[in-house]
């Protein structure tokens, strides 16, 4: 099992600091969201949350994450990266390629890329683009991305876009890993088909059984049974050892923990302090990374 270290919305200044103490503490990546902007007026509602609104996100701070990655990735040597999740299809493919392999070759190959296609429609308003074909649009962004990101001439001619051939310098020495987050059939089967992983967005262990299962499934469907394919879930029990021990029989691969008081659900703001922060990561490091290796 692997363990990630949730940085994100807290004090920008914190986020530095906090992946220094996270690599100390023995996490392997840490995780940082994505948004854009939050609307002065919505009728969207949020699946992931526990009342269905979008209250939750007013107020709390969020660093681009690309640019977050950067500067914490400068200070720290082995902890790997990755986003959880950015909103592709809102992004232009050809300029978001040159960003995430500028930061591939920046970090040396310790960033992932977790992606999705966002569940408000704001999002996709806001940058005027269209909410309906975002799954097609989506499915293009990976393979120009990835395309791009392999070296090379490459061009691309799709139903959203199409450019000659072209060629980005630096790129990677090795391949990005993709990883799609999304609990609906249409993000299992992305996932299964397209992805070298998958990331649950928060879930009970018994949903979480359900959606792999379907996963694995559909994996065989597509023949992808032999090909390393890496599984992001967190659920209650994985705080504890026994818990964490039976998301790895499941075949979870990463898993959170090291949370102090910060509800982002429930709460303006979060009260913690810095060395709070640090505290709660280290104190998971000792009580449950450390028995785990």
């Amino acid at each position: 099992m692997k363990f990630i270290a949730n940085i994100s919305m807290c004090d920008p200044t914190f986020y530095v600091p906090l992946a220094q103490a996270a690599e100390a503490a023995g996490f392997d990546t840490v995780a940082v969201p994505d948004s854009i902007a939050y609307p002065k007026e919505s009728s969207s509602t949020y699946p992931y949350n526990f009342d269905g609104t979008r209250e939750f996100l007013e107020n709390k701070p969020f660093i681009e994450p690309h640019i977050a990655i950067s500067a914490m990735a400068t200070v720290t040597r082995t902890i790997e990266f990755h986003t959880f999740v950015v909103k592709m299809p809102i992004r232009q493919p050809v300029i978001y390629a040159k960003e995430v392999t500028s930061l591939a070759v920046i970090t040396g190959n310790r960033f992932a890329l977790g992606v999705g296609t966002s569940p408000w429609p704001d999002d996709y308003e806001i940058v005027q683009l269209p909410w309906e074909g975002r799954g097609r649009r989506f499915d293009e962004c990976i393979e120009i991305v990835r395309g791009l990101a392999a070296g090379g001439y490459f061009e691309y001619h799709g139903e959203f876009y199409d450019f000659p051939a072209i060629k980005m310098e630096p790129v990677p020495s090795a391949p990005i890993p993709v990883l799609i987050g999304g609990h609906n059939d249409a993000q299992l089967r992305r996932a299964a088909r397209l992805a070298d992983g998958w990331m649950s967005a928060g879930s009970t262990f018994e949903d979480l059984v359900a959606m792999i299962d379907r996963m694995n499934d559909l994996r065989k469907e597509y023949g992808r049974t032999q090909e390393r394919f890496d599984i992001y879930a967190t659920t209650p029990e994985s705080f504890t050892l026994d818990g964490i021990r039976q998301l790895e029989d499941l075949g979870v691969t990463h898993t959170a923990g090291g949370f102090g008081r910060f509800d982002p659900y429930g709460i303006e703001t979060d009260p913690e302090t810095l060395q709070e922060k640090v505290d709660n990561l280290n104190r998971h490091g000792d009580e449950i990374i450390s028995k785990l290796r």
